[in-house]
């Protein structure tokens, strides 16, 4: 597949998260709720797990943003959902690495998360991109210390 046919593979996949987000809806019980603030272009995210024996089990990510912050709430929402908390844990900080330009590992299954390393073309747009994730990770750390609410602002 030629580069350009992949990034335009990558566009569409990036639009369809953004006109069709996955997760947006109410989860119930609640877990540990993060909220996220990317101030330089006033993103929001709220991001609710549900989560039995460490796994998480629903996940609802409700907010307000551009596109690439839209489309990587809803990939996180299809990603996550199943996986521990530890796992969800270590995706995130894989993204984290992939959007400061590393590979990420051979075995990592990423799904519809490849898609966003187009954006590191748009440094601006790479808090846009992190938002949801860096918000998990602050959901994961307050789930760790048994706390069941946090916000983070993104820098």
């Amino acid at each position: 597949m030629s580069m350009d046919a992949l990034d335009q593979l990558y566009r569409e996949v990036i639009l369809d998260h953004h006109r069709h987000p996955r997760g947006r809806h109410d989860i119930g019980r609640v877990d540990v709720e993060a909220s996220g603030l990317n101030p330089s272009c006033g993103d929001e995210v709220t991001l609710q797990l549900q989560v039995e024996n460490d796994r998480i089990t629903d996940v609802a990510v409700i907010g307000r943003g551009c596109a690439v912050s839209t489309a990587s709430g809803s990939i996180l929402a299809e990603l996550v959902k199943g996986h521990t908390v530890e796992e969800a844990r270590q995706i995130a900080e894989i993204f984290k690495r992939m959007m400061h330009g590393e590979d990420p590992p051979a075995e990592a299954d990423l799904g519809d998360l490849e898609a966003l390393t187009g954006v590191r073309q748009f440094p601006v747009r790479i808090k846009c991109a992190l938002l949801p994730w860096v918000t998990l990770l602050d959901a994961a750390v307050a789930r760790a210390e048994g706390r069941t609410e946090t916000t983070v602002t993104t820098e």
